[in-house]
């Protein structure tokens, strides 16, 4: 089976649907290991955008 490279874009949770049609064709063009760099790249921001949400809590309760 060949290597879906929206499919497993998708299965990441980037939102690749909201591309253009000429975005959509590079980015299915990605081979497994493009892929795989942009899916790590999306687990760090998603990492990062938690952890942010975690200090922004803490001093919160903080500050009450």
């Amino acid at each position: 089976m060949p290597f879906d490279a929206l499919a497993a874009l998708r299965a990441a949770g980037n939102p690749v649907d909201m591309l253009s049609d000429a975005q959509l064709e590079v980015f299915a063009s990605l081979t497994r290991d493009e892929v795989e760099v942009l899916n790590s790249i999306k687990r760090r921001l998603d990492a990062a955008e938690d952890e942010d949400v975690i200090a922004h809590s803490h001093v919160f309760t903080k500050v009450i």
